[in-house]
């Protein structure tokens, strides 16, 4: 994807985590909206539910249904992303993001938005004080290779990507703080999706520097967007979530 750094992007900072699906509907509906030309190119920033978010292959996985109810012991609600990937943890100290990007051949340039997402979340984290590298840990959960990371030891940020006819969306979770949450809850569930990580590679910006908020968190990936492009506030227009409300059923962990 060629960057040009002053379009105009939208960012919206409104956040719908109840009922807990309707949050992945509307990043759903904006990516349609957007191919759609009825959208500008939006950027969502927000504070989610307590959903662990599962991906195709582990809606087909053998132990699915045991992975939503021992994500439901531990009073996480379950939800099918959107890209793919495996399951992760969203929770309300941790930051989640949707960029929905409008593009005439969507297919070209999937590994240069990867890039420049992970680049500019990197800067954002080292901004707070952060020793934030792009790339994945041995052993992480969702693995990527466009996780950020700390030390070259710990997942902080994880990432994944979806196209349709015009459009991409690149979007994912920053965990903030209460790292430990997400240890506690993926244990369960990836021994129930018998997948294998090491727990010991999932942290949070706030296990590197004490004391930073969700709002640094978030004041910082603006400034580093805003370094590149033009940001102009606004909120998601009555269409796009009249569109989310009728894709909440397919974003909907049912077994």
């Amino acid at each position: 994807m060629s960057v040009d750094t002053r379009r105009t992007i939208r960012l919206v900072t409104d956040s719908y985590p109840d009922p807990p699906a309707f949050d992945t509907a509307i990043s759903h509906a904006t990516l349609a909206r957007v191919s759609e030309g009825a959208e500008p190119e939006t950027l969502r920033l927000h504070r989610p539910a307590r959903v662990v978010a599962f991906g195709p292959k582990d809606r087909l996985a053998e132990g699915f249904g045991d992975a939503v109810r021992a994500a439901h012991e531990q009073g996480f609600a379950s939800i099918l992303r959107l890209a793919g990937g495996r399951a992760a943890v969203f929770h309300e100290r941790a930051l989640a993001f949707s960029w929905a990007i409008p593009l005439p051949s969507p297919r070209e340039g999937i590994r240069a938005r990867f890039e420049l997402l992970a680049a500019l979340m990197a800067e954002a984290f080292r901004s707070l004080g952060v020793d934030a590298r792009v790339g994945a840990v041995p052993g992480e959960y969702c693995p990527g290779e466009y996780s950020v990371n700390a030390r070259g030891a710990t997942k902080l940020m994880g990432v994944g990507q979806r196209i349709v006819r015009h459009a991409a969306h690149v979007g994912g979770v920053v965990v903030v703080g209460d790292g430990a949450r997400v240890r506690d809850v993926l244990i369960p569930v990836y021994r129930a999706l018998d997948l294998t990580w090491d727990p010991s590679t999932s942290g949070s910006l706030q296990d590197e520097v004490p004391g930073v908020r969700w709002e640094d968190a978030r004041r910082a990936i603006v400034e580093r967007f805003a370094d590149r492009f033009e940001l102009v506030g606004g909120h998601l227009g009555p269409e796009t979530l009249v569109r989310a409300g009728m894709f909440e059923p397919d974003h909907l962990a049912t077994v």
